[in-house]
């Protein structure tokens, strides 16, 4: 009989631009000679999960790391008349669609999937089928940000709002191993905090709109300050200094999808525990802040340096587990592939064998 192959799954979790770390493990992971057979991810994650499936990780993290915030608002496609969010995201997934391709899931080398959440259930989604790139624009966006996206009469979100790290969704594609990536370990407990700001100040409002001497009303030049409102709020987010910083809009949004998050991180890992967890130190690196790429992949690197004692011990463990069963012996229930999950009336989407996540 040939030996069997212990499958490795990376499920790496949601945190916007600090998943520029996720880069960082891959490649260093490859580095060190370990090749996953399955990459699944939530919000930031599966936009690197799909990436790497699709072979493009390399010039990705070329790319990104040259981005500047002007860049970052290009590609968020600001509406100020679209529903359910102030930013289309169109630009991004047509960008990957010109540079990367748009295959089909079933296509591509190695299992993918990405988590979402079906806004009206409340249910938690696991794409599978269909172009990835759409999967991957239903996986980030985020409530309130990026408008949702509509499939087969179900609006979808960010999967972070009901599983940050799908390590169950690694599982049930038949990991034996699983390695997760943790972006928010390293940030509930951080206060964002700037110089010296006087005491009496009223909160900013990330989106209330600057002064404009030039106001010509056309639909562009509102955009242009709506733009430079969110490029300066998201400049402070998470700032270091004296005085702890008045919350604007966008701060309070992302802050609070973030605390969230942490929470449900914890009790689904509790539940369901990677056999390694990585968890990349962070804090200093703000939600929108993809400028600072280089220092996210930089730290997802030395977290696999870090971690690497317990990596190979997981690795070893698996190795000695157990033997693929003999014929006409019973599969175990945790080896059952993904023919486990429960189909449901949309085409390209999946969802999980339960109701309940907490």
């Amino acid at each position: 009989m040939a030996e069997h192959k212990k499958r490795i799954a990376l499920a790496l979790g949601s945190g916007s631009a600090r998943g520029m770390a996720h880069i960082g493990v891959i490649q260093r992971l490859r580095e060190r000679g370990i090749e996953p057979d399955i990459v699944c991810g939530t919000s930031v994650g599966a936009l690197v999960a799909a990436v790497h499936a699709c072979n493009k990780l390399d010039h990705f993290a070329n790319w990104v790391s040259g981005l500047t915030n002007s860049d970052i608002l290009h590609f968020m496609d600001i509406r100020l008349l679209a529903t359910g969010g102030v930013a289309h995201g169109g630009r991004l997934i047509d960008f990957f669609k010109e540079h990367y391709g748009n295959p089909d899931i079933e296509d591509l080398p190695m299992r993918f999937a990405a988590v979402a959440t079906d806004l009206y259930r409340g249910r938690e989604t696991w794409l599978q089928e269909g172009p990835v790139w759409d999967a991957v624009r239903a996986s980030i966006a985020i409530p309130g940000i990026l408008v949702p996206v509509a499939q087969d009469n179900h609006w979808l979100v960010d999967g972070g709002l009901v599983n940050p790290i799908p390590v169950s969704v690694g599982r049930a594609l038949g990991a034996e191993t699983i390695i997760a990536v943790n972006l928010n370990s390293d940030l509930v407990s951080k206060t964002p905090r700037r110089p010296a700001v006087d005491s009496q100040a009223e909160p900013a409002d990330a989106l209330e709109l600057p002064e404009d001497d030039d106001d010509d009303g056309d639909e562009f030049s509102m955009l242009s300050r709506l733009g430079q409102s969110i490029k300066g709020a998201a400049s402070n987010l998470w700032s270091t200094g004296d005085k702890v910083q008045a919350p604007g809009t966008l701060n309070v949004m992302l802050s609070a999808i973030n605390v969230m998050q942490d929470r449900i991180t914890r009790s689904r890992m509790a539940g369901e525990p990677a056999d390694v967890t990585l968890s990349p130190r962070l804090g200093h690196v703000g939600f929108l802040e993809f400028g600072r790429a280089g220092d996210a992949i930089a730290e997802g690197r030395a977290v696999v340096d870090r971690m690497w004692p317990e990596i190979e011990y997981a690795l070893a463990l698996a190795e000695d587990h157990r033997s693929p069963p003999k014929p006409g012996e019973a599969v175990p229930e945790d080896d059952l592939d993904a023919s486990n999950l429960v189909s449901s009336s949309m085409a390209k989407v999946k969802t999980p064998p339960f109701e309940d996540t907490a």
